[in-house]
């Protein structure tokens, strides 16, 4: 009981919330500008000044958590964070509480509830109708352009699959609780650090992207052998940007208007996700296998076309949205076509390696807590002559809490590696001698 009576806070936190009503404004104005599009933005204005000017009794807005079944509203996010910071004296009934995901309290008015507000000198009444929706409270704004203090930092992030495939093009999510961050990644430190520093500088190039006259997105290629750590990196990745993540499985879209309506229904400050792109036959290099495919046309089964999915992440199609980033993740990077792989659709390629010592030294330190042992240096031997996934590592690590027992584990395990490669290095000579 006394652990959840400390969750529940004092009245100097409660009056310090008040407080931050001044930053209101500054925080909606932020929400409006940075979550919703400028053609949305101008939209929505027009119509809410006409309703207005034309009917001055009153006008009533339903702004939902979802947007007709297809997507998030980000409205609601935006006016769900504005409301936060709104509440009053007057609000008698105040949810509050704390999730185990959150770093802060949240507050919320209660169903029924209502806030009274003026915008541009017209009174506005904030009804909580049917679905509550938690609110958040933040004192510790110190600017509230960064990162979309409110909404981003305690943003409980979504994984979106799509759904039946009969369907059509509608997403459904899950909460997305990857505990993968950048310091967990074993991978080289300064390719770790080198998409850090780009990831940072996408971040910061609004403005810049505007004036060039491009699409504010991003493109990786993650290519390298299974278990080298592609899916961990893309979730260090979200978890690092607080944006949402879209798996799009391309086995499921049966139409260029399918995968077309599935990519509008993104939201922005999102990664969109495609695994194993090398599985599907459409995004090969085509030189290769069109005399295949003219001998056996059906084993190559039209879905969507190449030109499609081009332009939809690099053509007029790809500019629907802003702040978007486009992983592709393959084990065979030498077999997708070319015009796949161009700067301006896959900006960065990243070969997720075998493990390297300094990989082995993240691992070892997540796994077992240790930053030195007496085995590293006949590991690191090991380690840099041997072809082995940080993934098979792991497992061996997971073995045992003592050091000295895993790390045991460890060396037995890279020895035995070792031997099956010289093995098939003598068979291999042995065969081009013959």
């Amino acid at each position: 009981m006394e652990q959840y009576l400390k969750l529940i806070p004092s009245n100097a936190s409660l009056l310090s919330a008040y407080s931050s009503i001044s930053t209101s404004w500054v925080l909606f104005k932020t929400a409006y500008n940075q979550v919703i599009p400028k053609q949305l933005q101008d939209y929505a204005v027009s119509k809410f000044k006409s309703c207005f000017y034309h009917n001055p009794s009153f006008a009533t807005f339903i702004i939902e958590d979802m947007w007709c079944g297809l997507g998030r509203n980000q409205l609601y996010d935006a006016a769900r964070a504005y409301l936060s910071t709104k509440i009053g004296p007057e609000n008698r009934k105040i949810k509050i509480g704390k999730l185990e995901q959150h770093k802060n309290v949240s507050a919320a008015i209660v169903g029924g509830g209502k806030i009274v507000d003026v915008f541009q000198d017209i009174t506005i009444t904030w009804w909580c109708v049917q679905e509550e929706g938690t609110t958040r409270t933040n004192t510790k704004i110190s600017k509230a352009t960064d990162n979309l203090a409110l909404i981003q930092k305690e943003k409980v992030l979504k994984l979106y699959t799509r759904l039946d495939k009969y369907e059509g093009e509608r997403w459904k999510s899950v909460d997305f609780r990857h505990p993968a961050t950048f310091d967990t990644l074993a991978m080289n430190l300064e390719l770790k650090k080198a998409i850090i520093d780009d990831l940072d500088r996408f971040l910061a190039r609004k403005d810049f992207y505007k004036r060039v006259g491009k699409a504010w997105k991003r493109g990786y290629l993650l290519y390298g052998p299974p278990g080298t750590g592609k899916s961990s990196l893309i979730a260090a990745m979200a978890n690092y940007l607080n944006f949402d993540i879209y798996d799009l499985e391309l086995s499921s879209v049966f139409s260029n208007v399918e995968l077309r309506r599935l990519l509008l229904n993104t939201t922005n400050r999102s990664i969109l996700v495609v695994e194993d792109i090398d599985c599907h036959s459409e995004v090969r290099d085509r030189s290769k296998i069109m005399k295949e495919e003219q001998l056996n046309p059906k084993k190559y089964p039209k879905a969507f076309t190449l030109s499609t999915l081009l332009n939809c992440i690099d053509g007029l199609w790809s500019s629907s949205g802003e702040a978007r980033i486009i992983v592709f993740t393959t084990n065979h990077k030498e077999v997708l076509d070319p015009a796949l792989l161009r700067p301006g659709r896959m900006d960065m390629h990243i070969h997720m390696s075998y493990c390297t010592t300094q990989g082995f030294r993240v691992l070892a330190l997540n796994y077992l807590g240790i930053h030195d042992h007496k085995l590293y240096q006949e590991i690191d031997g090991l380690v840099e002559s041997t072809k082995v996934t940080p993934a098979s590592l792991a497992e061996e690590l997971m073995k045992s809490d003592d050091a000295d027992v895993a790390l045991g584990e460890v060396v037995n395990f890279l020895k035995r590696k070792k031997r099956e490669e010289d093995q098939i290095e003598e068979e291999s000579k042995r065969q081009r001698t013959v």
